[in-house]
């Protein structure tokens, strides 16, 4: 038989079943961490030889405009919410939002959100980077957050989910504390890399509103539906483990007023539930670092 490519060794192999428990404050089954993605794509990027950054012919008016909705309207629609119901965000940004959008930053930083670099624009992508081209974008990212926000950013996704083979190493090397750039759990989880620590934070494709509705073809009730079945089985198997639950959200789409209504009612549904530590990833990821050090 012809073997496959190798394992790239990212993290070691734990079987669900017979894990050492995770104890979330208050004795919460489940950590609920929410993600909204403060993004700016820019209208006609440059092209890069392994993907378009639109689906048709640049400059993308209609591509653009659709997501420009967010930092017009749609942002404050979807913080409004998450605020509403005690849920603090911890941001995926585009780092080049604050300069394009700061009014956005700056609501998101007065409501106590964290931020975690989501690239400089997500029209631009990692493939065949150098080392010092992605050293740079990491470096752009600390100071042009810190110096809009205050904060010294821990976290990192990748732009438009694109990486070199390098890129959890620097983000080790920098100091990060937790990438959301891998998928394989529903609990934090330990990286290896070349020098340091990073954690792997769990963050959903699954209950991403991008695939709710541009790849599973939702409607607004059927995702909200979703959250709530999500929720409910993250809670009942965290009694004995400690589960993790990440909803990634993007306002141009759960902010349109006909989905915010059911987003709403299943932010109410887990808020009142009781059985959720209602977090950010920093603050979920120095809990499980307590217990695993």
């Amino acid at each position: 038989m012809q073997e496959g490519a190798a394992d790239p060794g990212l993290y070691d192999y734990h079987p669900y079943k017979g894990r050492p428990k995770i104890e979330w404050p208050g004795g919460k089954p489940v950590a609920v961490w929410v993600a909204p993605n403060l993004e700016y794509y820019e209208i006609d990027p440059p092209i890069h030889p392994k993907r378009n950054p639109w689906p048709h012919p640049a400059p993308s008016v209609v591509g653009y405009s659709h997501r420009d909705h967010s930092n017009r309207v749609s942002h404050w629609r979807m913080a409004e919410v998450m605020t509403r119901h005690g849920f603090p965000g911890s941001v995926s940004l585009s780092v080049a939002l604050c300069q394009h959008h700061p009014e956005v930053v700056a609501d998101a930083a007065e409501r106590g959100w964290e931020f975690f670099s989501h690239g400089i624009y997500n029209t631009r992508y990692s493939y065949d980077m150098t080392e010092a081209q992605e050293r740079a974008i990491i470096e752009d990212s600390i100071a042009t957050v810190e110096q809009a926000t205050g904060q010294r950013i821990r976290g990192w996704l990748a732009p438009a989910l694109t990486h070199t083979p390098r890129t959890l190493d620097l983000l080790a090397e920098y100091g990060f504390d937790y990438t959301c750039d891998l998928y394989h759990d529903d609990q934090v989880q330990e990286v290896k890399v070349a020098r340091g620590r990073l954690a792997s934070i769990p963050y959903s494709l699954e209950v991403n509103d991008h695939y709710g509705f541009f790849v599973y073809n939702m409607s607004g009730r059927e995702y909200a539906e979703t959250l709530v079945k999500q929720y409910e089985r993250l809670a009942d198997e965290g009694a004995a483990s400690g589960a993790v639950m990440c909803i990634p959200l993007h306002a141009y789409l759960i902010g349109q007023p006909h989905r915010i209504g059911p987003f709403e009612e299943a932010l109410e549904h887990i808020a009142k539930d009781g059985r959720a530590w209602l977090a950010t990833a920093g603050e979920i990821v120095d809990a499980w670092r307590e217990q695993v050090a």
